[in-house]
């Protein structure tokens, strides 16, 4: 790990505790988790055991069955690496903070991973003011740590990339920590939770169905960046934007529940020697991290207000103009537009729980062409991309919506009601691939599941 991942949240010195406490919920992972081997190298300076502590948050913005099958299915396996390493790993439910600060009364020491996202925020600062142990967070889910890269906000990939690629050659990593102070911890006062038990209990109100598509867990990540790395990635760069051909690498998942690291992924990826390397990792590490930047700095990174100022003015002055289409929520839902290529992608995501991403391009700015309001249109795209989309409520979900308002991008030709923000037609699908066949792609797909 870099030692500029490794932040220190309070003033709080020492304290005696029967164990080291790693608050894990970003990185949902018993490998290649700089977190975990930070806590590790603790406990094993203490010679104390490490206890693992998982909160499963049934509030969690936008969770359903979806989101939570896939979390539990890695989360099982996570427990059962933990186990084999002689580390106990605990799950609650309920409030995250509230819950961190119970178990935390007899840690020596608490360490935690790091989201970027308001609320995960709000939980760290809310610790970390009312916690009495020494407080550590660990950016284990980015390459380079986001104050590291920046300390404001980046206008785009062009700003932050010069940055990134400085930091990638100059800075060195330490060696991951092997194994941890191995002793046998008492949790029977703890009320453990089943974690499968939990999963057959769940029950959501407005609820997106588990998909078969994806199977959570580290290995199941590995296994498929494997297939990628094997059969695909030498023609990632050529048929990356085609829907048609399956050569993604699907990690966007994985990487969102902190399955799999992105630093075990570009690792992969570099020892390929593929002549599509650049092209990965520019998106695997300068768009996902411009992205950690943009909701790290950028307050209103769900709302209008973050746009760039350009992008808010244009908008604004398009607001009047008479819109061709206009859809509700439910439509778009349902798939009820004139467009059969927008509802193949609305469909797709709905079935499968993951869009090709180029779709979701063309997908977020007719949402904002057909709807009423640009805010009603940045409320529509994040409510579906966070209800189906299992890489859904995460900064690179946020980032992507919001570029098709314009973020991270520039002033284009203008025209009605879009104004100069970035325009995306079906008779450009059509030229760029078989967009006819995506549609019969997805409709065999819809009527087999």
């Amino acid at each position: 790990m870099r030692k500029e991942s490794i932040h220190k949240l309070n003033n709080v010195s020492s304290r005696t505790g029967r164990f080291v406490l790693y608050w894990m919920q970003a990185s949902q992972r018993a490998i290649d988790n700089d977190a975990l081997d930070y806590a590790c190298e603790i406990s094993n300076d203490l010679s104390l055991p490490l206890l693992v502590l998982f909160v499963l948050h049934v509030g969690y913005p936008s969770a359903n069955s979806r989101s939570f099958t896939f979390m539990l299915e890695g989360l099982e396996e996570t427990e059962k690496r933990l186990k084999e390493r002689g580390i106990t790993f605990l799950s609650k439910v309920g409030n995250p903070v509230d819950e961190v600060l119970k178990i935390a009364k007899n840690a020596s020491v608490l360490v935690s991973d790091v989201g970027y996202l308001r609320h995960q925020l709000f939980w760290r600062d809310s610790i970390a003011r009312r916690v009495e142990s020494p407080f550590f967070v660990v950016e284990s889910n980015v390459i380079l740590p986001v104050g590291q890269v920046s300390k404001k906000e980046e206008f785009s990939a062009a700003t932050i990339r010069p940055k990134i690629k400085r930091l990638l050659i100059d800075t060195p990593k330490s060696p991951a920590i092997e194994s941890c102070f191995s002793k046998v911890l008492d949790i029977e006062n703890f009320e453990t939770v089943s974690l499968s038990t939990f999963l057959k209990d769940l029950k959501f109100g407005d609820d997106a169905p588990a998909v078969s598509s994806f199977k959570g867990g580290t290995a199941q990540a590995i296994e498929i960046l494997e297939s990628f790395l094997r059969d695909k990635i030498d023609i990632f760069c050529r048929e990356r934007n085609d829907p048609n051909s399956d050569v993604l690498s699907n990690m966007s998942p994985y990487l969102h529940f902190g399955q799999i690291s992105p630093s075990y992924i570009a690792k992969k990826v570099i020892e390929k020697r593929s002549p599509c390397e650049e092209a990965y990792l520019e998106e695997l590490i300068i768009r996902r991290e411009l992205s950690m930047n943009f909701t790290m700095y950028n307050p209103n990174y769900d709302r209008f207000e973050g746009l760039p100022v350009w992008a808010k003015k244009t908008l604004n002055e398009h607001r009047g103009d008479m819109r061709e289409y206009i859809y509700s929520k439910e439509q778009f839902e349902n798939c009820s537009t004139h467009d059969p290529y927008w509802n193949a992608a609305q469909m797709e995501m709905a079935f499968t729980g993951k869009m090709h991403g180029y779709m979701r391009m063309y997908w977020g700015k007719k949402i904002l062409e057909w709807s009423e309001s640009p805010e009603v249109a940045l409320e529509t795209a994040l409510y579906l991309n966070d209800k189906y989309e299992l890489d859904g409520r995460d900064p690179n979900g946020y980032a992507g919506v919001m570029w098709c308002l314009g973020k991270h991008d520039r002033a284009w030709a203008e025209r009605k009601v879009t104004g100069k923000v970035r325009y995306m037609s079906s008779a450009g699908l059509r030229r760029k691939f078989d967009a006819d066949g995506y549609v019969r792609k997805i409709s065999r797909l819809a009527q087999s599941t």
